[in-house]
């Protein structure tokens, strides 16, 4: 099987001839466009909530939802959530990258298998220094600190007590649903 290898700037071609349609869910991961999960209620929910709860940072960072985050020449994600270094106006002519990042946020439901093998290992190559997996199967939220080749030396699963991004405190159980 032959298997052809994009780019991102392909990857954007792509959607200016609209060969994507901007309502297509897909990501580039190392070259091959990927297929994204619909988002079911409890996901939206969840993003939701993180939305209003992390809004308070808005004065330490941007908040960009569902929008492309660059990590490398071949792969283009779009995390459910990602708050990037400010000001706003640094974005205006460009797509974020990885350098740009200070945390992102995924919410799994369908996706945890891909989310954590495929997209974590992903991050940490990037330097992402701080990535969420909220699991909506088994109602905990991963957290990865430290990146360090394809994976983070700091990982722990959290059910209860306190989430801390950028010195805010969020209780778990106001993100799980």
């Amino acid at each position: 099987m032959i298997r052809h290898r994009f780019s991102a700037e392909d990857f954007h071609r792509m959607a200016e001839a609209g060969i994507l349609s901007e309502d297509d869910r897909v990501e580039l991961i190392r070259g091959e466009v990927v297929e994204l999960s619909p988002i079911g209620k409890r996901h939206a929910y969840v993003l939701n909530t993180l939305v209003d709860l992390l809004s308070a940072l808005r004065d330490q960072s941007v908040l960009s939802v569902q929008n492309p985050l660059v990590l490398f020449p071949d792969t283009e994600v779009y995390p459910d959530l990602a708050l990037l270094q400010p000001p706003r106006t640094r974005y205006r002519n460009r797509l974020p990258d990885a350098k740009d990042a200070l945390l992102v946020v995924e919410v799994a439901e369908t996706s945890l298998d891909h989310d954590l093998k495929v997209k974590l290992p992903l991050y940490a190559q990037a330097g992402i220094p701080e990535v969420l997996v909220v699991d909506l199967v088994r109602d905990r939220v991963h957290v990865f600190r430290k990146p360090q080749g394809a994976g983070y030396q700091e990982a722990q699963a959290l059910e209860e007590g306190e989430l801390e991004v950028l010195g805010l405190k969020v209780p778990v159980k106001e993100v799980l649903p």
